[in-house]
């Protein structure tokens, strides 16, 4: 690329001397994934969009936790912490606040994230801390051999649960939206120009951006996402959202989302309701509510009608910014320094 894109949350990180290309980013360690694993398609939809930062690769960092996705730290050229299961967005945090001059990306998975690490990723998106999560949802626990994760349906038959899983499951889009996430969107493995142009726009928000990203795994959940793959199928599942945009799909966009008369949002024909009905989509609505009811219009049972795209994206000052500004202020009101506090004499050291 001859140009690179400066994005305002990487106002702060120094910018690499020259343009960099998607070989860069590629690290010397051997993928291992099982063939036709959708972590591919990130991997490498992530390496070619990696140079548009315009940023050093030792300024950028991975996190992760446990999983399939977890190992995705090896696979990139820059600086990657492999972590505990569950505690990649606290540990990220941590890097986010205390080093201003990184760009931190998190990636993880439906179990990771869901299950063990759920109270760390709500407070991270409550906190806006300055991340990208990247979240890998295949509905199944990969790494461990295919049991149930907080993402599969209920009845799913899996090696813990031969009878079917009685848990109800979790809609990470919703989640995310409860927490106030200040960037939630969704996309897919196998789009690659939809998944790049979600990666883009989480990299140029300031704050938490929870992409959850819709994955395959072959060999324990294979086919999980189908009907949003196929040619002439996925224009009828999928509802690509745009913001300013009227929220119709379908072959002919043919269908609309519509608000029903108890409040609620339901989808309709075009020709029926006019396209004057139709819900315009508004990404940047301080009120995550419309952008809650459209994380509604899927589940785990039911793929029928999946939004697609980013949810909400909206502005709020970063924990990490604040936090940077209040230690300021302490420290010009005269507040004790902190390492001369940690190194005072009430410590002492043990040969």
């Amino acid at each position: 690329m001859s140009d690179t894109i400066k994005f305002p949350s990487l106002a702060l990180v120094p910018s690499a001397d020259e343009p960099q290309s998607a070989k860069e980013f590629k690290s010397d360690q051997e993928v291992r994934w099982c063939p036709g694993c959708g972590d591919y398609a990130i991997l490498a939809a992530v390496q070619g969009f990696m140079p548009e930062l315009g940023l050093k690769r030792e300024n950028i960092v991975w996190v992760s936790g446990i999983g399939c996705s977890s190992r995705f730290p090896y696979y990139m050229n820059t600086y990657g912490l492999h972590t505990i299961h569950g505690r990649a967005p606290a540990i990220a945090t941590g890097l986010s606040t205390t080093r201003k001059d990184l760009s931190v990306w998190v990636v993880t998975g439906d179990g990771d994230a869901l299950s063990i690490g759920g109270n760390h990723l709500i407070h991270a998106m409550r906190r806006n801390v300055n991340l990208k999560i990247l979240l890998f949802n295949n509905r199944i626990y990969g790494l461990t051999k295919g049991q149930y994760s907080p993402t599969s349906e209920q009845g799913k038959i899996t090696k813990s649960t031969p009878m079917g899983s009685l848990d109800y499951p979790f809609n990470p889009v919703s989640l995310a939206l409860g927490a106030e996430a200040t960037f939630v969107a969704r996309t897919m493995d196998s789009d690659r120009a939809h998944l790049t142009s979600v990666l883009r726009a989480a990299a140029e928000h300031d704050g938490t951006a929870l992409v959850e990203i819709y994955q395959n795994c072959p060999i324990f959940n294979d086919g999980v996402f189908d009907g949003l793959k196929d040619g002439e199928e996925k224009e009828q599942h999928i509802i690509r959202l745009e913001h300013g945009e009227p929220i119709v799909f379908g072959a002919e966009r043919e269908n609309g989302v519509i608000r029903a008369a108890d409040g609620s949002i339901q989808t309709a024909k075009v020709a029926d309701v006019g396209l004057d009905s139709v819900l315009v989509h508004d990404a940047h609505a301080n009120d995550p509510g419309l952008a809650f009811a459209l994380s509604r219009l899927s589940n785990s049972e039911n793929l029928d009608q999946t939004p697609m795209g980013i949810f909400r994206s909206v502005e709020r000052p970063t924990y990490d910014t604040l936090l940077r500004d209040q230690v300021a202020q302490a420290q010009s009101s005269g507040a004790p320094d902190l390492a001369a506090l940690i190194a005072g004499n009430d410590t002492w050291t043990i040969s």
